[in-house]
């Protein structure tokens, strides 16, 4: 187990060769683990994406130690883009990267924003998360109605003025699940510009995040 005390740049095994990751300690008692997944690699997305990074600062500030990592293909990572199958693995890879490195018996939280969200809602119940956060999941372009329904609770942040994301889809479909996932709405774009600080506060205050990390 690693004694990690302030954030490590890393590569870790993958299946389609290293991938590029940074490792972070919690802002306070270490309580989970959480994983990011960042938005799609063929439009630029990368770990370095403000919400991505955002994330990870607000989850480490509820006692997370955190990994956020490049798909292959993008930045140092191995391999190429694989239609959202290759990246599965990818985060599984991450996933067990994060628990080698603390208790594998701590609590796992994954996260994603936009492409990373439906990375982590396919992974979720196989990687036995105990939270799942879905930053703008992009509902129409990325069938997640076709994913087992995740076990544990969900929290969705949809952006009302989303140009990327049809929030209306969003919608409907967090409430079309059983149980519905928890919902925050929030007057921002795709990419939450000027918004960050109001997201990270309104994810500080979500009861499932902050209550239980069991």
């Amino acid at each position: 187990m690693s004694d990690l005390t302030s954030p490590s740049a890393l590569k870790i095994a993958g299946p389609s060769g290293l991938l590029e990751a940074v490792m972070a300690p919690p802002e306070q008692t270490l309580r989970a683990l959480a994983v990011i997944g960042h938005p799609h690699p063929l439009y630029g997305g990368s770990m370095q994406n403000k919400v991505v990074t955002t994330l990870e600062r607000t989850l480490r500030e509820l006692g997370c130690a955190t990994l956020r990592f490049n798909f292959r293909g993008v930045g140092e990572s191995a391999g190429s883009y694989d239609n959202g199958i290759g990246e599965q693995a990818d985060m599984h890879a991450a996933i067990a990267a994060l628990r080698a490195s603390h208790s594998a018996t701590l609590p796992l939280w994954l996260a994603g924003f936009s492409f990373g969200s439906f990375i982590a809602t396919a992974c979720a119940n196989q990687a036995g998360a105990a939270r799942l956060i879905s930053i703008a999941p992009p509902v129409q372009s990325w069938d997640f109605s076709a994913l087992s329904q995740p076990t544990m609770p969900w929290l969705i942040v949809q952006g009302e003025q989303d140009e990327v994301v049809d929030a209306n889809a969003v919608y409907e479909f967090a409430e079309s699940r059983s149980p519905p996932a928890t919902l925050i709405k929030m007057q921002a774009t795709h990419f939450f510009h000027g918004m960050l600080t109001q997201m990270r506060a309104l994810l500080q205050d979500a009861p499932m995040l902050k209550d239980d990390f069991a």
